[in-house]
């Protein structure tokens, strides 16, 4: 028989024989956090502050600097609390609110950058049409919608997944997981099922179709006359991104599905945070250092603050 006691907050067991070294992580995560938060203003200040830089291309860097941040914030305060407290309990309200967070910050990641992905498309292959195809409209639609829909749709999940009764309050994880909720609820989860898998099929499949299309374009146009090299550098960083993006989302989704009795504790929190540690900490490096135009308005802007700090 079911148990069926109604819980107000769910034990995240990850944290478990962690010991004394818990220290030492809390001061590795807060680090990793002050890098990831500088990293990505840094670069959202330099792209707005730099004229030349409000090209659709930086723009959507910009959105995609943001979102670092949004996800950043949905786990890095609880997890730095929770790693310092013995008690790692979490309200079953924060718990789905953190779940949205997460969520749609992964369905925002793929989405800009299928839309980043299009971008480079339009600016290789037909590089005279690119000012009237990428108009200020449909650039502003390109920003606003990855946004909109993930928060669309994932809000739709949490509240179906809100309405189940669970019969257990236990997630091994440092952070809350739909999945393992849901696996845990007494009453009837075919509707939650068919919608998550519906979404997931919609969230996956519609950007990676504009991605795969936009890149087989790309190496056609730039490989059927020789390689273009400095065409291809532009790409460098996106697919890096994306290729670290889809092993963050497989490694999410393997630890999430796969019994982690014999995994270190250590190991169980870098699996955990990989995806949400490693992309918003990359995006910004990667894109900072291999974009030409970045770099000169860092130099710019770097040697702006020297001479205004010598001048006072």
């Amino acid at each position: 028989m079911h148990n069926l006691t109604h819980f107000s907050s769910v034990i995240l067991t990850a944290y478990t024989d962690v010991g004394n070294v818990k220290y030492l992580y809390f001061i590795i995560l807060l680090v990793l956090y002050v890098c990831i938060i500088v990293a990505n203003v840094l670069l959202i200040s330099i792209i707005y502050m730099d004229r030349t830089l409000h090209e659709p291309m930086y723009l959507f860097l910009c959105s995609l600097c943001v979102n670092e941040l949004y996800g950043s914030l949905g786990l890095f305060p609880c997890l730095l609390v929770n790693m310092l407290s013995d008690n790692h309990e979490l309200q079953l309200t924060y718990c789905y609110l953190q779940l949205y967070i997460l969520y749609t910050y992964g369905g925002v990641e793929f989405y800009i950058l299928a839309v980043m992905s299009y971008d480079r498309y339009v600016s290789i292959c037909h590089p005279l049409q690119y000012n009237s195809i990428m108009t200020p409209i449909k650039v502003t639609f390109l920003i606003v919608a990855p946004w909109l829909l993930p928060f669309v749709q994932f809000a739709v999940n949490v509240c179906l997944s809100v309405r189940l009764q669970l019969c257990g309050n236990i997630i091994e994880k440092v952070c809350c997981d739909n999945y393992l909720l849901i696996r845990q609820a007494c009453s009837d989860t075919t509707i939650v099922n068919i919608y998550g898998l519906s979404m997931t099929i919609v969230a996956i499949f519609g950007p990676l179709t504009l991605i795969l299309f936009s890149y087989g374009r790309i190496f056609k146009v730039t490989f059927s006359s020789g390689p273009n090299k400095k065409s291809l550098n532009t790409c460098v960083p996106h697919i890096v991104s994306l290729l670290n993006y889809s092993i963050a989302v497989s490694i999410e989704v393997f630890q999430s599905r796969v019994s982690k009795v014999n995994v270190p504790p250590i190991f169980r929190i870098i699996l955990s945070v990989y995806f949400l540690i490693i992309t918003p900490l990359l995006n910004p490096i990667m894109f900072g250092l291999k974009l030409t135009k970045i770099r000169v308005a860092h130099k710019k802007m770097f040697h702006h603050v020297i001479i205004l700090k010598f001048k006072t």
